[in-house]
């Protein structure tokens, strides 16, 4: 749920921090207050498109901040499958704006607008009359239907994505798999003259490492017989440091029976003695066997050349380049056996797009009876909200292509006045009643709906008494399984909230701000009082208030529960 929200520097709000809470957290507030600027800092910091005259104080950045705290299980799930941590289960989104730059930041690290609307659709769903109006997409129209049977075609949906992975393979292997007699001969000919070049070369694996050991150590024979030399030099018997410690021994065995000290001393010399003697033969020893001849050295940078022109067609490693043989010499046989192996890969194609058909089927009829009922469910909630003649129908038309959703194209229809023809909902309601029919079809959805904030912005518009009642009523309905924010102007929606906040806009040295509190019980009731009353509250109207408020409470205690 969102828990946190901070504002800064932004139209009339310098600086406004607000916790929500669960369930129902209702906003209202005085016509010009800033509530619609509240809300739309929400959607700026989810990448929408801003003014730069909505920053307060151009001489200062503005800021936007949203804390999430998650705790379903799907969407921390779908949140780690794009690398995202939930640390504690808490995402942190913020925007800052400067006069000429934005930047967002996911948990602290910059990322894109694009990146930040897609992790936002996890985590909410706004509605209202501008942006993130999703049920107008018939994509989101169709997860509403699948999201509302999943118990009766959760399974059929898993076995057409199976189908639909398999003969899209299959598919894709027999359109790479088209040739004509002559490229055929081409692609034959070719792979011939590539296996037959790895074959002639008689690999080893590992043999490139040796190689190029033997090169590194024949070409620089020169510049260790030096080194070589000039170290017997220092360490021989003629002038070097073997002679000298040879010398030391010998002084050292003529005194040692003087003290028994020199015996430690004598042993010492003697081990550096031996040590030397080591050293000297296995130089030596390696300079007696550097004898290379250019014809070896000839051998060796050919077969190199052999080996490096192998590594750079076929693969970096001897093992690579002999993968990539037998793997060509598997594409080989399937061409010399072409037809034979193509209508195998037909024959399977066509009867893994026959099963993918049948199991489409069987899900769109599944998809169809649960479309009866979400549409006459979805009838009765939109008649509860003030659509009195409205018909509403759910249509299906096939996709041109199979997809891994099966192949159904789904419409939500609708006709909200008597002698009006039925149309897509993108083309009929407003912005306000596409808020309450996104209302009517979460109530429906609420234990189901995976996403755990929803807000709703002006959901009240052209609406009044017993309606405004039942759009109270199942908004307590999905406050039970969800977090909900709502902006109101109605008392009957005021009351129900969980939490109520009030957004006041206060002038302070002549200048004019928009501030935000959360409101106790007693305060509460006040400010449904000037709901209902406006300018003037008396005392009669803070009695109505409080009614309001008591029953709000036993409906929620009763009937909502």
């Amino acid at each position: 749920m969102l828990s946190y929200l901070h504002v800064k520097n932004l139209a009339l709000i310098d600086e406004a921090e607000v916790e929500f809470g669960s369930g129902l957290n209702i906003l209202t507030g005085e016509t010009g207050a800033g509530k619609s600027i509240l809300m739309g800092s929400v959607n700026l910091a989810l990448g929408q498109k801003v003014s730069r005259e909505m920053i307060r104080n151009s001489q200062k950045p503005a800021l936007v901040e949203l804390v999430f705290q998650v705790e379903n299980p799907r969407c921390l799930e779908a949140l780690q499958e794009r690398d995202i941590a939930a640390e504690d289960g808490q995402i942190i989104i913020s925007r800052k704006l400067t006069g000429n730059r934005s930047i967002s930041r996911l948990n602290g690290e910059i990322c894109t607008a694009a990146q930040i609307r897609e992790i936002s659709s996890l985590l909410l769903d706004i509605h209202g009359q501008h942006e993130h109006q999703s049920l107008l997409y018939p994509e989101h129209q169709l997860e509403i239907l699948d999201a509302y049977g999943k118990e009766h075609i959760g399974d059929k949906k898993e076995k057409v994505k199976e189908a639909y992975h398999k003969w899209l393979i299959l598919k894709k292997e027999w359109e790479t798999y088209q040739l004509d007699e002559e490229s055929r001969k081409r692609e034959i000919s070719f792979l011939e003259f590539e296996i037959q070049e790895i074959e002639e070369a008689n690999l080893v694996p590992g043999e490139d490492e040796e190689l190029e050991k033997r090169y590194k150590k024949i070409s620089n024979s020169r510049k260790i017989l030096e080194g070589l030399g000039a170290v017997q030099n220092c360490v021989g018997y003629d002038t070097g440091a073997g002679d000298l410690v040879g010398r030391a021994v010998q002084e050292i065995v003529r005194v040692e029976n003087c003290d028994e000290q020199l015996s430690q001393i004598g042993e010492m010399l003697s081990d550096v003695e031996s040590l030397l003697n080591d050293v000297n033969r296995e130089v030596s020893s390696y300079v007696a066997d550097m004898s290379f001849s250019e014809e070896e050295f000839y051998e060796v940078d050919q077969r190199l050349n052999v080996l490096n022109h192998l590594k750079s067609k076929y693969g970096a490693t001897m093992e690579e380049v002999l993968a990539y043989q037998k793997e060509k010499q598997k594409d080989l046989e399937r061409l010399y056996h072409y037809e034979e192996h193509k209508k195998k890969l037909e024959k399977q194609m066509q009867e893994a797009e026959q099963y993918l058909q049948q199991q489409c089927e069987i899900l769109s009829e599944d998809r169809k009876k649960c479309a009866k009922e979400l549409a006459d469910s979805i009838r009765d909630g939109l008649k509860d909200l003030n659509f009195l003649d409205v018909i509403f129908e759910i249509s299906f038309e096939k996709t041109r292509n199979f997809t891994r959703e099966g192949f159904d194209k789904i419409t939500f229809q609708i006709s909200t006045n008597p002698g009006e023809p039925i149309r897509p909902l993108a083309k009929v309601v407003s912005g306000g009643e596409l808020s309450r029919i996104m209302l009517a079809i979460k109530t429906i959805l609420a234990d189901k709906d995976e996403t755990e904030t929803l807000i709703f912005d002006e959901i009240d518009t052209g609406i009044s008494g017993r309606t405004a009642q039942k759009v109270s009523e199942k908004m307590a309905v999905i406050g039970r399984n969800h977090q909900v924010l709502c902006i109101t102007h109605l008392p009957q929606i005021a009351a129900m909230a969980d939490q109520h906040f009030e957004i006041v806009k206060i002038v302070e040295n002549g200048e004019t701000t928009t501030r935000i509190r959360p409101l106790s019980r007693e305060a509460s009731v006040q400010e449904l009082a000037r709901i209902l009353g406006g300018a003037r509250i008396t005392e009669q109207t803070i009695l109505s208030a409080e009614e309001m408020k008591d029953l709000a409470q036993k409906q929620k205690n009763t009937s909502v529960k």
